[in-house]
């Protein structure tokens, strides 16, 4: 008995009805009890079919002769993309003999979709959706990978149902939950897209989403290093979530979220690492978190990037003694830890910005702008820096009127080689603007015929800036 009524439900949903898809949207989402349950190791012992598929009849049903000729029929039919002489015997089939091979539901897929696409009445096609849900529910009922299947599921009702979030998060966040560094890239971002839905709703607690975030980042991490033949797809997926969670990447959300983590387990280096770079990247790099982090991570495992950190830490605290020691380091750690994703163009500029503004130590500057200008010869902002450093230095380094005009000179040199290499349009503008503020400082016409430097004459400025440049009148 139990067994027809259970052989009813089914005709009555492939035959058109709405289930339990449909009508789970009018239910409210109790996140904290669904990501418990999803958590919870009894409960996933319980149900966790991705290695214990059920079996409740023969392979091929009561019937197999009959089973084994609408398989091959229906085989037929797919094999030559006849999908509407197909449905019957796949129907009946999926009926009467659910086990017999897993092309069942990898064809009935196809099948139903063909259906979907072709149903004009929206009641009817909103019943075949169902359908092709219960498809993937009883592909895992018989045949198992539970985490797999969900996946392929969530991205399927994606497509079919794309305002059904509570159904995408619920599929998306079982599938992850079972599959771990195992999980789809779509699924991940069909999972975060529908958490920041409901953040954005009010269902959902915004610090929720640092977690979402927290799991995608450590499972696309796990992939790139693992097949670097999906790096693209990988790379695209990790872009896509960072994109999603920028707007929700409050001081105050990651504060929240990873303080008790980090004094829990203040030596968890790849906690720290991802805690770090999380700050940084928001801008929370003067809260204490930042601080005890970085500064555990450092002791933990010294590396290019985390010693990055310590100089931009004690840069933030106006220490740019030490400032400047943790970002030399970071430049030796680097040469000896290759690939280890530190900015050395900017670990470079930060050093010559300190030497030059707050050091006053400007031969060491340039070298530093130089150094940077090595590993980017495309960019001018060297060269910026450079001449600023050369226009700060005219009135100490020159005696007369021509002497002190050869610095401006070759300051002017310095940004006009910046806009030349640079296409940068807010370089250009910079370059621009320094070019006609210092030009003012040049000679005129009349003083350049009395020291016989007209046409344009090479001159050396002296002082420490050493470099030949070219005689010019005020414009």
């Amino acid at each position: 008995m139990k067994k027809y009524v259970f052989l009813q439900l089914i005709v009555f949903l492939l035959v058109g009805a709405t289930g339990c898809f449909a009508h789970s949207k009018t239910q409210a989402l109790d996140i904290d009890a669904l990501e418990a349950k999803m958590s919870d190791a009894t409960y996933l012992a319980a149900n966790n079919t991705t290695n214990r598929p059920v079996a409740t009849q023969p392979k091929f049903g009561l019937d197999s002769v009959r089973c084994v000729q609408n398989w091959s029929l229906y085989h037929e039919h797919v094999r030559h993309r006849n999908y509407a002489l197909a449905i019957e015997p796949w129907r009946w089939m999926f009926l009467n003999c659910p086990q017999a091979t897993i092309n069942l539901y990898i064809h009935g897929v196809r099948i139903v979709r063909y259906m979907i696409e072709r149903e004009t009445n929206p009641t009817k096609r909103e019943a075949l959706i169902d359908t092709l849900m219960m498809v993937y529910q009883q592909r895992i009922r018989y045949f198992g990978r539970e985490g797999f299947v969900l996946g392929n599921q969530a991205l399927e009702l994606k497509v079919m149902r794309p305002n059904a979030t509570r159904e995408h998060y619920e599929l998306s966040e079982r599938s992850i939950v079972l599959q771990g560094n195992e999980t789809d890239p779509e699924v991940l971002r069909v999972n975060f897209f529908a958490a920041k839905t409901l953040v954005e709703a009010g269902i959902m607690d915004p610090g929720k989403l640092v977690d979402k975030y927290d799991r995608a980042s450590s499972i696309v991490a796990h992939n790139l290093q693992k097949n670097q033949g999906d790096s693209a797809a990988l790379a695209m997926t990790k872009a896509q979530i960072q994109s999603m969670f920028d707007p929700f990447a409050s001081c105050e959300n990651l504060i929240r979220v990873y303080t008790p983590r980090v004094e829990a387990n203040p030596q968890d280096a790849e906690l720290l690492r991802r805690v770090t770079s999380m700050l940084d990247r928001a801008g929370c790099t003067d809260s204490h978190l930042f601080y005890l982090a970085t500064k555990n991570l450092h002791q933990l495992s010294p590396s290019a990037q985390s010693a990055f950190l310590m100089g931009r830490l004690y840069a933030n605290q106006d220490n740019y003694t030490r400032a400047l020691q943790f970002y030399e380091q970071a430049i030796t750690l680097s040469n000896n830890q290759p690939g280890n994703g530190i900015d050395l163009f900017l670990t470079h500029m930060l050093i010559a910005d300190i030497l030059f503004r707050h050091k006053n130590r400007l031969p060491q500057a340039r070298t530093a702008a130089l150094a940077a200008s090595e590993v980017n010869p495309n960019s001018g902002r060297p060269h910026i820096l450079i001449g600023q450093m050369y226009a700060q230095s005219a009135r100490t380094c020159g005696t007369d009127e021509i002497s002190i005009a050869a610095v401006y000179w070759a300051a002017v040199d310095r940004f006009i080689r910046a806009r030349t290499i640079d296409s940068d349009p807010e370089v250009v503008a910079i370059a621009n603007q320094l070019i006609n503020a210092f030009s003012q400082f040049f000679p005129n016409n009349e003083t350049l015929f009395f020291h016989g430097l007209d046409g344009g004459r090479p001159v050396r400025a002296g002082c420490w800036i050493n470099e030949n440049t070219t005689a010019r009148a005020r414009p």
